[in-house]
């Protein structure tokens, strides 16, 4: 049995609302948000906030397997992940699979199997999560099927990935960590040396390939985008065959370009929490300060996207209601959702409930439907839902 939207009005709380912090009332009816008086919950202290959405995720790896050797059924993975996201504030999240010429976990084969789960637990999840396909470009043999695959489970994401030439540059290099690499696909050195070089061979053929998918892609509706541009050229090129979506710019010239031409530009949440990237690249608060960044997303932690709303908001370098947009109104612009990234009339009831003395989220409603609910706040709603009960006593 489906869980039943609440139908409440959330009282006393600061709402971000029309882009400023009221203290106003919240009315949920009908999984949206509605005018009509309702039983109260009283939030003072709390903020309530958008919910969050997420635009690239991969932490959903690490419920399907803890350890590289220890898989875990799909379905397990799907519960715990949305369980993590609503924990988090996140009420829609896509979960970024590689379809990669590496084979494995990020094969075309596994990538397929995964769209099948995630459509079979869909009647029952609460957070809504949905699939990025990052797909590696030297995957030229394996274009009708990635196409096939995206119409099937109707995929709205894609983002292009080429992670050859740092795989060359191990196999030529770093033998060792090559064959790391290899462990990780489930694959011999050798295998995966097998897999590069027959990658290499597709070298010609890429940029037709990816004119072909851009083309089906506008024809399906599809958004997409590139991963990792290392400078504005390569930014550019994206940009010209309709990848409009920048995500996670490795130097700044490739954001500059994104800003000149108008395509939004992503960067991970953890950046920013952290103060700069593990690997070097610029950091995403740079291209903040320089209003070179549009949203941020979870990477590989889901925790980190509400911490960086407010760690905007303690280094000054944004209000709580621009610094929130980055992970709700913005996100939802890019991915076309007019229905959410906003608390207004009509609008899905995609809500977090933030303790303005220790910000954490203390509830997470989804469509009106409560997927998270702790501490003070859960005392609360429980709270209202005894008296709706002796009164319908």
């Amino acid at each position: 049995m489906s869980l039943l939207p609440c139908s409440l009005r959330l009282t006393g709380a600061t709402v971000l609302r029309d882009g400023t912090l009221q203290n106003r009332s919240v009315a949920i009816e009908e999984g949206r948000i509605s005018k009509g008086p309702l039983p109260e919950v009283d939030l003072r202290g709390y903020y309530i906030l958008p919910g969050i959405i997420d635009l690239h995720g991969d932490a959903f790896e690490r419920h399907l397997a803890p350890r590289p050797s220890a898989p875990f059924p799909i379905r397990t993975a799907l519960r715990a992940t949305a369980h993590d996201a609503a924990a988090n504030g996140i009420t829609t999240a896509w979960m970024a699979h590689s379809w990669s010429w590496e084979g494995g976990f990020r094969g075309p084969d596994h990538c397929e199997v995964f769209l099948r789960a995630v459509d079979d637990y869909a009647p029952e999840a609460l957070t809504d999560l949905r699939v990025q396909i990052r797909c590696e470009t030297h995957t030229v043999d394996s274009g009708d099927r990635l196409l096939a695959a995206i119409r099937r489970h109707q995929v709205d994401y894609v983002v292009f990935n080429n992670h050859l030439d740092e795989a060359l540059h191990l196999a030529a290099c770093d033998p060792e960590q090559l064959g790391f690499w290899a462990r990780k696909s489930g694959h011999t050195p050798q295998e995966h040396l097998s897999n590069i070089r027959a990658a290499h061979d597709q070298d010609r053929d890429v940029p037709r390939y990816l004119c072909r998918l851009s083309e089906a892609f506008d024809t399906l509706g599809v958004t997409y985008g590139s991963h990792d541009d290392g400078d504005g050229e390569t930014r550019e090129m994206y940009s010209m065959i309709g990848a409009k979506v920048c995500e996670f710019p490795t130097h700044r010239s490739a954001a500059a370009l994104a800003r000149a031409v108008g395509d939004p530009v992503l960067m991970g949440a953890p950046n920013v929490v952290r103060g700069g990237s593990q690997s070097g690249n610029i950091a995403a608060t740079d291209l903040i300060r320089a209003r070179l960044c549009d949203a941020l997303v979870s990477d590989y932690y889901y925790p980190a996207l509400h911490q960086a709303a407010f760690k905007l908001v303690d280094d000054g370098l944004m209000d709580l209601p621009a610094a929130w947009e980055m992970i709700s109104k913005n996100p939802a612009d890019i991915l076309r959702m007019p229905d959410r990234g906003v608390i207004d009339y009509g609008r899905r009831a995609d809500l977090v409930v933030i303790s303005q003395k220790t910000r954490c989220v203390e509830a997470t409603l989804s469509q009106g439907r409560i997927t998270h609910l702790s501490g003070e706040a859960a005392q609360r709603f429980l709270g209202a839902r005894e008296c709706l009960q002796i009164a319908a006593e």
